[in-house]
């Protein structure tokens, strides 16, 4: 049984649009789609509950309303909803257990690519272990052809030195979900220790790139083989991996990147290039915690 597609709902732009965007995540995956709208109704002890009711009210339409408007673009669509009394990013995330990804609204920053990464999302791409997807208003809100998005590739960002199982499952499922290409890049930086000299080397440039193809070739050939079907195109680049993929992915469907689940007392974070993709993507953008 596939799981689950949540969104959050606040009524924003942004938030219709990732209702959209999840709705067609929902059809692609065969999986109910769970519309969430969560805030702060019930005030603390002695403070007058002024308002709550109303409010309650409002967020029933909201859900409703939204439920009807996707069953009109989406007939096939399985939807529930639900309101919660409580801090939207932790709402969220109890929401979030089980499901097979979470989708949310973000502001772009005007005329400036990139999102606004508000303090909801923020905990919730913190938080949660299940992909995340990032949706600005912009996004294309109409249905296409068997609940499939626009037809543009997808680009996803591969460490070759760390294990990416998880963030390689999500990339090739979704690319063959929806029947775009792949591309993976990896980018390199010359060792510390090279020297300025090797910079101009191209022995050396060309030495370093041949290893780093091979090692980026080494991971994703069980994948290929596991999804024949997905055309991958395979990079490697010289350059600052967060400036690489913005460039590569800057006309991309999706832009994938992962995130390593780190447990520490001093609180939850995300990379330097998972934090840079987020900020200044002009595209949505999937986020996937792995170990």
């Amino acid at each position: 049984m596939n799981r689950r597609i949540v969104v959050g709902l606040d009524g924003s732009a942004e938030s219709i649009a990732a209702a959209h965007r999840a709705a067609r995540q929902a059809l692609l995956r065969s999986a109910p789609l769970h519309l969430v709208h969560a805030e702060i109704w019930s005030p603390p002890q002695g403070v007058p509950a002024t308002g709550s009711e109303e409010r309650r009210q409002a967020a029933r339409i909201l859900l409703r309303e939204a439920s009807d408007e996707l069953l009109d673009k989406h007939p096939r669509l399985e939807i529930s909803a639900e309101s919660y009394d409580g801090q939207p990013a932790a709402s969220l995330a109890r929401a979030a257990t089980g499901a097979g990804m979470v989708v949310l609204g973000s502001r772009g920053l005007g005329t400036l690519k990139g999102f606004v990464l508000g303090s909801v999302g923020r905990a919730v791409v913190h938080s949660v272990e299940r992909p995340v997807v990032l949706v600005r208003s912009t996004e294309d809100a109409l249905p296409h052809a068997q609940g499939r998005h626009l037809d543009r590739g997808m680009v996803v960002g591969v460490d070759t030195g760390r294990p990416c199982g998880a963030l390689l499952s999500f990339a090739f499922d979704e690319a063959s979900r929806r029947g775009c290409t792949l591309h993976a890049l990896h980018s390199w930086m010359l060792p510390p220790l090279a020297g300025s000299g090797a910079a101009y080397n191209p022995e050396v440039n060309a030495q370093i790139a041949r290893t780093e193809r091979t090692g980026l070739d080494d991971m994703l050939g069980p994948w290929q083989e596991m999804y024949p079907a997905v055309e991958l195109d395979a990079q490697v680049s010289v350059g600052p991996a967060s400036e690489q993929l913005l460039e590569a992915g800057s006309q991309a469907g999706l832009m994938v990147v992962g995130r390593r689940i780190r447990r520490s007392s001093v609180g939850r974070r995300i990379g330097p290039i998972a934090h840079a993709i987020l900020h200044h993507s002009a595209v949505p953008v999937a986020v996937i915690a792995h170990e």
